[in-house]
């Protein structure tokens, strides 16, 4: 653990943002398959500009689940009618309707074709071979006991400010207010411990009635929302759109690609990533899988208060289906052996890429509402969404190093 004072910075970027609007597609494209077919096999990419949604990748599904309201037909071929209006519904939902971008008249074309024969083979269980990782890769996990969510402070609060603007916008209070929007908190640490925020900058796109004073008396009232009691809003350092005005924005104003806001999505670079993105992929791939379960079982370890700090790295080679490795580090804040933590989480959770999706029950159209606002920090919920938050490995755990 980290003595003395500094101070870090984590940003975050909304739902409107292009490289969100493409997530948000690529996973409600995951959501159709996996509604109909729970091992339905996705890996979508979307890219969003001026008017324009390009859609590609590799899908597979059931043959007895498709039909002519299906995302794939009988014929193998993906259904194109299907996934355009998806990616309408999308962006509807988001609130596009610019010049611009508008989720009636963008241009959608489809070029999501079957998944890889080779890619199937390797990846698919037969016989007494266990279902294989889909793609070598490194993941992280991490947790930290300086927020109720067990998530790094300043991309909690970046995520919550823009989140709170978001819901005043849907619900019409804030007429103003357009989807796309950026934050970014920096916060002074003490010995490990957030204390308070130093900078705060806040970047929204806004219709042309308004301008950058009344903007920024518009934000500040849910950036003080977010901030812990008896915290201020820096008076000096406090930034509200300073290029002056963001009128087009959105994919209008900027391209957007899936996949490209990895750090947002995890833990806003206060912990390692492995590289891979999360939205577009079915809970086959490890990249969004065992990600998840790495969060999981840290966030177990720090809920258990064996750690005030814990990250998870796990590894897995393409087909082969028990990881490589499995390491635990508890920035010297470990109450616990690491190495027998280690193996105590690996009895617990079976790690392989079909014992996670079982145990944190995965196979299910969960995954639209994961695109915007990270992917961690967020409440489990009924139905299955975000069960990688739980926390029901605490009594085993803390069973298993005889705390109380």
């Amino acid at each position: 653990m980290r003595k003395g004072e500094y101070v870090f910075t984590s940003e975050s970027v909304s739902e409107g943002h292009p490289d969100k609007v493409s997530d948000r597609v690529s996973d409600a494209v995951v959501d159709a398959f996996l509604g109909l077919d729970p091992y339905a096999r996705v890996a979508c990419e979307t890219l969003v500009t001026t008017n324009r949604i390009v859609i590609a990748g590799e899908v597979r599904l059931d043959k007895r689940k498709c039909g002519p309201k299906a995302p794939m037909l009988p014929n193998g071929k993906v259904n194109a009618k299907v996934i355009e209006k998806l990616a309408r519904e999308v962006v509807r939902e988001i609130g596009y309707e610019q010049k611009g971008f508008h989720w009636k008249n963008a241009k959608v074309a489809v070029y999501l074709h079957g998944q890889s024969a080779d890619i199937a083979m390797g990846v698919d269980a037969k016989g007494n071979k266990d279902e294989g990782a889909g793609d070598q890769g490194i993941m992280f996990g991490y947790a930290t006991n300086e927020t109720e969510e067990l998530m790094p402070a300043p991309l909690q609060y970046s995520h919550n400010i823009l989140r709170l603007m978001a819901e005043a916008r849907h619900s019409g209070k804030e007429k103003h207010l357009e989807p796309d929007a950026k934050s970014q908190v920096t916060l002074r640490y003490v010995d490990g411990k957030p204390v308070e925020a130093t900078a705060i900058v806040v970047s929204t796109q806004h219709s042309a009635k308004v301008d950058q004073d009344d903007v920024r008396e518009i934000v500040r009232p849910y950036v003080q929302k977010v901030l812990p009691k008896g915290w201020t809003i820096p008076k000096a350092e406090f930034y509200v759109n300073p290029t002056g005005q963001f009128i087009i924005g959105g994919p209008d104003g900027d391209c957007g690609l899936t996949g490209r806001k990895i750090i947002v999505d995890t833990y806003g670079g206060a912990a390692p990533h492995g590289g891979g993105a999360f939205s577009g992929k079915d809970p086959t791939k490890v990249d969004r899988s065992a990600a998840y379960v790495a969060r999981y079982l840290a966030k177990n370890v720090v809920a258990a208060g064996l750690a005030d700090r814990c990250t998870i790295q796990l590894s897995y080679a393409i087909g082969v289906a028990k990881p490589l490795s499995v390491y635990v580090n508890t920035d010297g804040t470990g109450k616990v052996d690491e190495h027998k933590l280690s193996k105590v989480l690996q009895d617990l959770v079976n790690l392989t890429p079909r014992g996670i999706r079982e145990h944190l029950n995965l196979n299910k159209p969960i995954y639209r509402r994961t695109s915007s606002y990270g992917h961690f920090g967020r409440k489990p919920e009924k139905d299955g969404g975000f069960s990688w938050e739980r926390t029901d490995l605490v009594k085993d755990l803390r069973s298993a190093f005889g705390a109380r």
